[in-house]
């Protein structure tokens, strides 16, 4: 690092929003001291971006910050469903696109929790807390004015913007949430591919204390209404007087933001919902723009693209935000690795070779349902379709890692990012599957998904000899390495509920075994026995931390 730095930490994180401050706290999970700077003066006032799925709120569970955000997110825990109407006093244009989030409840089959509404004015003060609370260095209000990097790290200059001053930070990494309009990534020359703009929208907040008594009993996530020339969405925030409408806005037909009246947005507002003389107050208004792009490459030698610098997706499904924690998830554990020396700086290439197909594979999922939907505003390709695979729950828990070049050893190259089915069997570069287990002499009931965090993890039957020989390679190659032993008896760390196999579920013989790395994906599986339990995992390990 340069001796002339004013603050020198592991890893720069540009951008303070939904993303960044994930990845502040999955860093900060790892033990990784790092510097976030945010060029506005605190969290997102607006309530946007609120859908978060249930792969998302597995790793907030594992980074312990489920319960506050839920806590958070209380006021809007009845509502389900995406609902579309010509307008809300005729019951008969009521349409539910989307009844319930899971009717069949499948989820819990596959996940120890399950979606939750928590708008990006109260989720991010929440995770800035729990951050902030574990050591991480934030800074609003702060702006990144410059950046060069060489083979040892980056360079940074950043701004105070309130007192003007200027200090200079050297990092070993800088990872850029930094927006749709990344700076980073724009300083980087990255191209972006994708089909650009589809629709634009004002988002507008509003009170009202009268719209309750127009919904009744409705409760919806979403309500499309779509009278002719009135048409919009509407959005509740504590479902009694605190509302969202977004107002489709054409540019392209010479509209402005100015023309965006307050005298204007109420009456489209009374229209859309069939209420005349409804009571709106206007709050504020916020422009945005639904696109699907994606960069070419997500890294250029030690700086990361994470979120909406990397990928910009269509609203509908709640997949960019989501896409964008699990990037910063993905790549926190790997920095971490590198850092504390037992992994291989070619590790990080692995982080493009992972999440650069799934965030593709998911922009056009979620382009293809705001189509479906019929998204005020959005006049998509005649051509647009759903396609297979365009579940949201598959696409949220289902993808893949099949590429060559990813952390996985033993992994299908010829299989989809996303399948046209749900299945998590414990295969190379899926996610690890979900059971409910029984700490022996503890007593505490978790999921197989809570052992995954900071290290990897071996999981094996009583009986077997993987167990002492994952001790002997986390000792030889200094890595972070737990094991369990999974059964129904004495000798089992972890005991399986009454009528579960977990050798089953992980589709392997009782002999077998399967590693699992620290995000949740399995790294490996072996199906039954080997000869030499110790050689075949120093070897499995050694190639997933890129040591060999």
């Amino acid at each position: 690092m340069e001796d002339n730095a004013d603050v020198r930490v592991p890893v720069l994180v540009v951008g303070g929003s939904l993303v960044g401050l994930s990845t502040s706290l999955f860093l900060s999970r790892h033990g990784v001291r790092h510097l976030l700077v945010e060029k506005h003066s605190g969290t997102s006032p607006h309530p946007r971006g609120r859908g978060i799925n249930a792969r998302t709120m597995e790793l907030f569970r594992t980074a312990g910050a489920e319960h506050a955000i839920r806590r958070a997110a209380s006021v809007l825990e009845g509502n389900q469903g995406i609902l579309q109407a010509e307008s809300l006093t005729t019951d008969s244009s009521h349409n539910w696109l989307i009844k319930s989030i899971d009717p069949s409840g499948a989820l819990r089959r596959f996940s120890p929790t399950g979606w939750c509404l928590c708008s990006q004015n109260n989720i991010e003060p929440v995770l800035a807390a729990q951050s902030g609370a574990q050591g991480a260095d934030i800074r609003f209000s702060t702006e990144l004015m410059t950046f060069d990097q060489d083979a040892a790290g980056v360079s940074a200059v950043v701004k105070d913007r309130r007192t003007g001053e200027h200090t200079t930070v050297r990092a070993d990494f800088l990872i850029a949430a930094d927006g749709p309009r990344s700076p980073v990534r724009e300083h980087l020359r990255i191209p972006q591919t994708g089909n650009g703009e589809l629709f634009h929208n004002v988002s507008v907040t509003f009170r009202s204390h009268r719209l309750p008594e127009v919904l009744g009993d409705l409760r919806f996530i979403v309500c499309y209404l779509m009278r002719p020339g009135a048409d919009g969405a509407l959005l509740p925030v504590d479902n009694a007087n605190q509302w969202v409408f977004h107002a489709p806005w054409h540019p392209d037909r010479g509209e402005t933001l100015e023309d965006f009246t307050d005298e204007r947005c109420v009456e489209q507002i009374r229209n859309a919902i069939g209420v005349p003389d409804l009571d709106v107050e206007i709050g504020g208004k916020a422009p945005w723009h639904a696109a699907e792009r994606v960069a070419e490459r997500f890294s250029s030698g030690r700086v990361f693209l994470v979120g909406d610098a990397a990928h910009e997706m269509s609203p509908t499904g709640a997949f960019g935000s989501n896409t964008g924690i699990q990037d910063a998830h993905n790549l926190a554990w790997k920095v971490a690795a590198v850092l504390d020396g037992s992994a291989g700086l070619g590790l990080l290439d692995s982080y493009d070779a992972e999440r650069l197909p799934v965030a593709r594979a998911t922009s056009e999922r979620a382009s293809a349902r705001s189509a479906e939907h019929s998204h005020p505003g959005y006049a998509p390709p005649p051509t647009m379709g759903g396609g297979p695979g365009s579940g949201v729950l598959t696409t949220a828990m289902g993808y893949c890692y099949p590429d060559p070049d990813a952390a996985v050893v033993g992994g299908d190259p010829a299989r989809p990012v996303i399948p046209e089915a749900l299945r998590l069997t414990g295969d190379a570069g899926t996610r690890a599957p979900h059971m409910w287990l029984t700490r022996a002499g503890a007593g505490e009931r978790i999921s197989t998904l809570d052992l995954y965090e900071r290290s990897f993890a071996l999981l094996s039957s009583p009986g077997t000899p993987w167990q002492g020989a994952a001790r002997q390679v986390a000792a030889q190659l200094s890595a972070r390495l737990d094991a369990y032993t999974i059964g129904s008896g004495p000798g089992a760390d972890l005991l399986q509920e009454e009528g579960a196999d977990w050798a089953e579920l992980h589709a392997l013989d009782p002999a077998g075994a399967v590693l699992v790395r620290p995000d949740g994906f399995v790294a490996w599986r072996a199906e039954g026995a080997v000869a030499d339990p110790r050689a075949t995992l120093l070897e499995v390990l050694s190639t997933v931390l890129r040591r060999t």
